[in-house]
């Protein structure tokens, strides 16, 4: 009924002005005019004319927001600025002013109006160039399934060529056939298997109304194509907590990789290890403020030039903490973990002096922004970025352990080092450069994590704990027990906590980990050597 409401109204145009073609600006100055049927008249030929500019103009039509004034006849959009009333040319956006009480008139329309206006609308989305366009009108007609507009609907998807858009209408015929009163029952079926085919939240929204319908061949279908949706998205939910947990498992390994170097190797309990993390993140800062200021058009390359930087400071932080202090306390943990807690203080401290106690802002590259689905899974970017830099750090610190000089005297220190010194080792040298190691890669981890936390001088406190964890819970020492125990906690914690929440759920995992290292008291895998008792 909506398209030969449509095509009576052009007929009635083209008859009025004696089919003389007329410009967008001209049909949009006679909206005005006469009666609703010539009004409806005019709506049809600017759905014909194809001009983008047609939608915004129907738009305000619709909502009663467009009005002709009184003292130059221009049609205009009247929006409400403070107290005041002021207009708005529909077509340019061009202001003209404030519009006195009564100094412009409504152009009003009726719901049999309001119907074609719809129409035209989706025949200028689902008939535009741009598929983009396309795409979204037929998402906006799943979600406001609209009986009058199935035909136009069926018309728009016998001629779409790209298939994501041919899908987005094939779903959006099945929720308009549910919709209407008088579709038959065959249909309707085909409409509840096509939504089933879909299997998301939004697919359920529409078939949960008709388990209570009152035609049992509709109710059966609707309750077979709600259990295989819910069921498939229990499979998606499971994936989903797999996907969290391998991205809060990247993060505890970039947090606790650097820390399984000075305490896993070198038995040095670092309480300051979680500002070493703030370091890297406040370079990372530092290093985008620079660029934004002098060389907006690097920023994209802000994190790959943060993250040398970050490594060097943190590792030369690190250097001068063992130099200056930890080295005189080796074979003293509880020393050693009163002093490096007084240096955490003592960073945080300079922090706040230097950047203010405040969260600051780090901007995500555009390589980092957005996501992306895969099936009912939504992916970030700069998480799945995360993920392979972790993974990338974890490579490159194994490559230089297990096939460098530098990496088989750390080796040789840590299981015997009176041999190693012996041997000619230089251990206080190896204590530093390996202390230094663990404190440049907790840097990295900052740069990482300036992504996705707030950027302040506690960023370090939130993981110290859960690096320790990892690093007691895979094997002091093993980077590979490192890696298990981080992506093992990480998937644990998301599982745990749709039934636990958050705060239970780190309770549950550390009971777990008291109990675990009860029975394996050096963890999941245990460093092997001659002095790993001392």
């Amino acid at each position: 009924m909506t398209l030969i409401r449509l095509c009576l109204a052009a007929l009635l145009c083209c008859f009025a002005t004696l089919s003389s073609a007329q410009s967008f600006e001209d049909l949009v100055a006679q909206l005005p005019e006469g009666k609703f049927p010539e009004r409806a008249a005019v709506v049809a030929q600017l759905a014909a004319t194809g001009e983008p500019r047609a939608v915004g103009v129907l738009e305000l039509l619709l909502e009663g927001n467009l009005h002709v004034l009184k003292s130059n006849e221009k049609v205009v959009e009247i929006r409400e600025v403070g107290s005041e009333d002021v207009a708005f040319d529909a077509l340019t956006a061009e202001e003209y002013g404030i519009v006195p009480r009564r100094g412009s008139t409504k152009i009003r329309v009726n719901n049999g109006l309001r119907r074609d206006i719809r129409a035209a609308i989706g025949t200028l989305t689902l008939r535009s160039p741009d598929p983009t366009l396309r795409l979204a009108a037929a998402e906006a007609a799943f979600s406001a399934p609209d009986p009058g507009q199935l035909d136009l609907l069926r018309a728009a998807r016998t001629d779409e060529s790209v298939d994501d858009v041919a899908e987005a209408l094939d779903y959006a015929i099945a929720a308009t056939v549910l919709e209407a009163d008088d579709a038959p029952e065959a249909d309707q079926v085909t409409a509840i298997a096509t939504l089933r085919e879909m299997g998301n939240q939004d697919a359920l929204s529409v078939l949960t109304p008709l388990l209570q319908a009152t035609n049992p061949v509709l109710a059966t279908a609707a309750a077979e194509a709600v259990e295989a949706i819910e069921a498939n998205q229990r499979l998606w939910n499971m994936a989903q907590n797999v996907w969290f947990g391998l991205s809060l498992g990247s993060v505890l390994l970039l947090a606790a990789i650097g820390l399984a170097i000075t305490f896993g190797v070198m038995g040095v309990i670092n309480m300051a290890h979680g500002e070493l993390v703030m370091i890297g993140a406040y370079t990372t800062f530092f290093v985008q403020e620079i660029i934004r200021a002098s060389f907006p058009g690097l920023f994209d390359w802000s994190l790959l030039i943060a993250a040398p930087l970050a490594f060097l400071i943190a590792g030369l932080v690190g250097i001068a903490i063992e130099r200056g202090c930890v080295r005189f306390l080796y074979g003293r943990p509880l020393e050693t973990l009163l002093a490096t807690w007084g240096i955490s203080l003592i960073l945080q401290q300079t922090v706040r002096s230097i950047f203010g106690p405040n969260n600051r802002e780090v901007g995500n590259p555009s390589w980092m922004s957005g996501a992306f689905e895969v099936g009912q899974m939504t992916i970030t970017y700069n998480r799945l970025w995360i993920l392979l830099f972790s993974l990338a750090v974890f490579a490159i610190l194994l490559f230089v352990m297990k096939k460098t000089s530098a990496g088989l005297r750390m080796r040789a220190v840590t299981q015997n080092r009176a041999m190693a010194a012996n041997m000619g080792i230089r251990t206080g040298w190896v204590d530093a450069m390996t202390f230094g190691l663990g404190a440049g890669i907790a840097g990295l981890a900052g740069v990482a994590l300036s992504q996705i936390d707030n950027v302040s001088p506690n960023l370090g406190q939130s993981y110290i704990v859960d690096s320790f964890m990892v690093v007691v819970f895979g094997g002091a020492g093993n980077l590979w027990g490192t890696l298990a125990g981080a992506f093992t906690l990480g998937i644990a914690n998301k599982f745990l906590e749709p039934y636990a929440g958050a705060v239970l759920a780190k309770i549950l995992v550390l009971v777990f980990i008291i109990l675990f290292i009860q029975k394996r008291p050096r963890g999941l895998f245990a460093v092997k050597g001659r002095a790993v008792e001392n």
